[in-house]
């Protein structure tokens, strides 16, 4: 049946950053197709809000939600992430790596040390880190899926956001080392690259009508996207839909950069 090809029944999925956002629009969607999902952010509250409204729609069954709170740019943390999430919930099947920071908005001549190397360090190192966690499992396995959230920042200059496109085209580059490295365990990697979406961390650019009618002016689709426009591609490459899809970036923009 074609719904099969997007069942994520008995998988385990660990997601950051998902306790908003596109984030928590993956969690979501993964836990509706009947995966059990780890809710990972810096607060624990959050964590919990998140959790218990998936459960409360999804029941304790599949598609269920734990949380299990975590700073991404704490090695130890993580490591307590993983370790946790194998005690609780058995296996990690799915990794989602979300989270990202961008502290500086401008000019790369004008970037503290401190900012650019808070930018590498969670929005590179982490998800480097946190695939080395994981990766061993999955190669026992012969299975498993990694997605990292990129962005169309990585895929061409900014005269503001510099550090951050930097930090997400090494995250595509990422992807492309772990797929060709893992493929022959069938391990899948893969990056998803949104654009404008109505996130915390976008607000600015769609808060102001008037800015973000400008943003979207010469995009195909006239809009700004919604997280759960980004959520279906994450189910489609965790799922048996894209087990024959690695060391792709699927870009989610509508039509931005085209």
């Amino acid at each position: 049946m074609a719904s099969d090809l997007f069942d994520l029944t008995g998988k385990v999925a660990l997601v950051t950053g998902s306790s908003k956002g596109i984030g928590r629009a993956i969690a979501e969607a993964m836990a509706r197709q009947g995966a059990s999902v780890v809710i990972s952010s810096r607060k624990g509250d959050a964590c919990q809000a998140v959790a218990d409204a998936i459960n409360a729609e999804c029941g304790d069954g599949p598609g269920s939600a734990v949380s299990i709170p975590a700073h991404i740019g704490d090695k130890a943390a993580l490591e307590r992430l993983v370790t946790d999430t194998r005690a609780q919930l058995g296996k990690i099947d799915i990794l989602v790596c979300n989270a990202a920071v961008n502290p500086y908005y401008g000019s790369m001549m004008d970037i503290p040390d401190s900012a650019l190397d808070k930018v590498l360090d969670i929005n590179i190192k982490s998800n480097h880190w946190l695939c080395q966690m994981v990766l061993p499992e999955m190669i026992e396995r012969r299975d498993g899926a990694i997605i990292i959230v990129s962005s169309v920042g990585g895929l061409r200059g900014s005269r503001d956001l510099g550090a951050y496109a930097i930090s997400k085209a090494a995250d595509l580059q990422l992807v492309r080392n772990l797929a060709v490295e893992h493929g022959p365990s069938n391990v899948r990697v893969n990056a998803i690259s949104p654009g404008l979406i109505r996130t915390d961390f976008a607000r600015a650019l769609w808060e102001n009508p008037a800015i973000l009618e400008r943003r979207t002016a010469n995009d195909p689709l006239r809009r700004i996207g919604e997280p759960e426009e980004v959520a279906g591609i994450a189910v489609y490459l965790a799922a048996k839909a894209g087990s024959f899809t690695t060391g792709q970036n699927f870009v989610i923009d509508g039509g931005s950069t085209i």
